[in-house]
């Protein structure tokens, strides 16, 4: 079996946490594609610099271990299978010997770096969308192994799949300073290029079983502290007019969504709203509980990310209190936050 398969199988658990949405079970499974909002860990095993499997990542997670996920503790899909009812699994995978409740069915496929755009994963060493395709077909094989092909079809199509991937591509492939598809496409055509890319993952998805989507948009862009700080904002603001483009990328993907539903036969496809939750927090601060929203809790929360929020690196006393975990990545209260907001909308469509 491939050994990348294997170490997936184990990234994805539903811990059993106060902080469980304590909510019943309304899907069979979870599987996860996208970038580092999603990677419970996977880059761990791969040769990339986008790591997290270090301290002080992960202080907050169960028994305070650095897993690779990029946050300083538990990420929206980990909250998600808890209230899903998704159990924790552990090696072998799909060993013989498990019965049908033991089955693993919480999967995450995400890669730290990646991104619609493959020039994304490219450049990062991370999985692309392509590979995390791949391994989720060596995850069908297995599964129908296991339970068989009906059975198998059951859970695949009555999983949650959750898609959350772009923002990397905006940021590093349009905005950085040495982004190489600016000099191909402006904003509004690297959105359609991008949007073609979801729907095409979206289709292949669906046919290879899966019924159930919910796409993430993409969260405000402008109001990340390393891209605030590259950009020399001016009192640390959230810069408008990149926030401007994402409203409208995000706009255009739930749009897309709506369309794809009504193609794509006995599909539900939810879009999941980043933007709105996040900048309400922005916004309202106090009302979340936080006192810092424009830098992270790692070392001066201006540029540290990865490798350069160490064990050296000095951090915050509450993160709790601060948007940003590191200078890219939200803390474990906004994941808590819009995990609640995920399952509510869930619930709704569901």
């Amino acid at each position: 079996m491939n050994p990348i398969l294997i170490f997936l199988s184990l990234i994805l658990v539903g811990w059993k946490t106060s902080d469980a949405l304590n909510l019943p079970p309304i899907f069979p499974a979870i599987l996860i594609f996208g970038d580092s909002a999603v990677d419970t860990g996977n880059n761990n095993y791969i040769p990339t610099m986008v790591k997290s499997n270090h301290s002080p990542y992960g202080q907050d997670f169960p028994n305070g271990t650095a897993t690779g996920r990029f946050s300083n503790g538990l990420l929206v899909p980990d909250l998600l299978a808890s209230s899903f009812g998704i159990k924790e699994f552990v090696p072998p995978y799909f060993d013989p010997s498990l019965s049908d409740n033991e089955l693993p069915t919480g999967v995450s496929f995400a890669s730290a770096g990646s991104g619609l755009d493959e020039l994304s994963a490219k450049t990062s060493g991370a999985l692309s969308m392509p590979v995390q395709i791949s391994l989720f077909k060596n995850y069908k094989e297995d599964l129908v192994n296991v339970v068989g092909k009906e059975e198998a079809s059951k859970i695949v199509s009555g999983a949650f799949v959750m898609i959350d991937a772009g923002g990397n591509d905006i940021l590093f492939n349009f905005y950085d300073t040495q982004a190489r598809r600016r000099s191909q496409f402006n904003i509004t055509e690297y959105h359609n290029f991008l949007l073609q890319k979801q729907k095409s993952l979206v289709k292949e998805l669906y046919d290879l079983g899966c019924r159930i989507f919910g796409v993430s948009g993409v969260a405000p862009l402008g109001c990340i502290p390393f891209q605030i700080t590259r950009k020399n904002s001016k009192g640390r603001r959230c810069l408008e007019a990149e926030n401007a483009e994402t409203q409208m990328y995000n706009s255009k993907l739930k749009n897309m969504t709506q369309i794809l539903q009504e193609t794509l036969l006995g599909s539900s496809i939810a879009y999941l709203d980043n933007y709105n939750p996040m900048m309400d927090m922005i916004n309202n601060q106090q009302k979340y509980g936080f006192v810092e929203t424009n830098r992270g809790c790692c070392g001066t929360g201006l540029t540290e990310i990865g490798p350069f929020c160490n064990a050296t690196t000095p951090v915050c006393s509450n993160p709790s209190e601060y948007l940003f975990w590191d200078a890219v990545h939200p803390s474990e209260a906004v994941y808590k936050s819009i995990a609640k907001t995920i399952y509510r909308e869930l619930l709704e469509t569901n």
